[in-house]
């Protein structure tokens, strides 16, 4: 190992990146690799490049919902078919929301989220779709009037709650699931406040919400305050007026 005059190991910089010993025998610089590269594309898909990736997926996320008007995150199935009563449901729910002020935000996918945004944007609501790249799901749907597709869950999972007042939770499925107890999580933790979630079907949702009530709260590991979090509700009206009444809250605090 050949040493400085200082005593210290030889090295070489690489912008932030410190290289020594057999690290810093490199034979072009950062630039010349930009600048005379004309080889394999495999760079895109290292993990320094991913991290650019990330951050242009916040900057366009951010910077598409910065002006966003007062809005509702509605989820559900991608799999809830068009004559089903749960599609009429949430069509009737983005209606409602509409009519009510808000912006109307899904996942951007078929089914259910379809749903929402149908009826937001046939009341002249504004009808938000952010999408995510799946294998098996086709692209935003017609109803989307504004809309975003991301690579990242967590990166379309921060725009859904950052914009949002408040979530209404469909019939679904494990992606259902997972934004919901995400979105109780940090509704628990007070990482976001006077955030309703409220779950609309008392026949899908009732045996979830009996266990919470009968075995994880019974049991200790949640609160009745944490339990309290969680609106169950078969009535649009209803849930609307739940909505309602967060934002108002909201609006006295502030």
């Amino acid at each position: 190992m050949t040493m400085s005059s200082e005593g210290r190991p030889d090295e070489k910089q690489r912008g932030p990146v410190v290289l020594r010993r057999e690290r810093r025998n490199e034979s072009t610089t950062t630039d010349q690799r930009l600048l005379d590269s004309r080889g394999p594309s495999d760079w895109v898909h290292t993990d320094p490049w991913r991290v650019m990736r990330i951050q242009a997926e916040f900057v366009e996320g951010f910077g598409m919902l910065a002006e966003l008007p007062r809005a509702v995150t509605v989820f559900g199935s991608a799999r809830t078919s068009r004559d089903h009563i749960e599609y009429a449901q949430g069509r009737a729910l983005g209606t409602a929301l509409a009519e009510a002020g808000f912006a109307v935000i899904t996942g951007g996918g078929p089914g259910a989220m379809e749903a929402a945004n149908k009826g937001c944007s046939e009341a002249g609501g504004l009808s938000v779709g952010l999408g995510i790249e799946l294998p098996f799901e086709q692209g935003l749907n017609d109803w989307v009037d504004l809309g975003i597709n991301f690579r990242y869950f967590f990166a379309r999972k921060t725009m859904f709650v950052k914009y949002s007042q408040a979530f209404v939770c469909l019939p679904g499925g494990f992606g259902t699931l997972d934004e919901l107890f995400e979105a109780l999580t940090l509704v628990q933790t007070k990482k976001v406040t006077k955030f309703p979630v409220v779950l609309l079907g008392t026949e899908y949702w009732g045996g979830l919400y009996d266990w919470i009530a009968n075995t994880v709260l019974s049991s200790g590991k949640v609160g009745e305050k944490d339990l309290a979090l969680l609106h169950l509700t078969d009535d649009v009206d209803d849930a609307v007026k739940i909505v309602q009444e967060a934002w108002r809250a909201w609006e006295e605090a502030h």
